[in-house]
């Protein structure tokens, strides 16, 4: 039987697909996939813009990746570096440009820093109130972020 014939065959035969019980099925978490998807990456920018160690406009990129592989089931003891990954630091560089054109993050000439505007963190904070798996993860990159800080922190002082 060839393509052809089989087709005909089939669509003369009475043949159905009952697809009225089709449950819902819970999302299982953020997937590798969404991880280079910008509005992830922008999430996270002005996640991080918003607490009150401001991240440089220079480690922005590869801050995403290690906090991004420190959080993320799937790079925890990977050899994959994400902080050294082109493509993240480019698609992040993307994320910041839309972020900044759309004047929820302002990046300060002065020091180098990033700064949430009011309009930002409301959007941030509207995440928040939905109990999702986004919300859940940019909880987990916001502790992440701050145990970096401290990390940073000490490691300065130790110094």
């Amino acid at each position: 039987m060839n393509y052809d014939e089989f087709f005909d065959s089939i669509s003369q035969k009475d043949i159905r697909i009952d697809i009225k019980n089709i449950e819902r099925q819970d999302s299982l978490g953020l997937n590798n996939e969404a991880l280079f998807q910008l509005p992830l990456i922008a999430m996270i920018i002005l996640l991080l813009s918003k607490n009150r160690v401001k991240p440089r406009v220079n480690e922005v990129g590869s801050l995403v990746g290690k906090l991004l592989e420190d959080v993320m089931l799937g790079f925890k003891g990977s050899s994959q570096l994400l902080g050294w990954s082109a493509n993240l630091r480019i698609r992040t560089v993307t994320a910041l440009n839309f972020l900044e054109s759309v004047s929820l993050i302002i990046m300060d000439e002065r020091n180098n820093k990033l700064n949430i505007t009011k309009l930002g963190k409301k959007v941030i904070d509207e995440v928040f109130i939905y109990e999702s798996d986004l919300a859940f993860n940019l909880a987990l990159i916001e502790r992440a972020y701050r145990n970096y800080c401290v990390d940073s922190k000490l490691d300065g002082e130790i110094l």
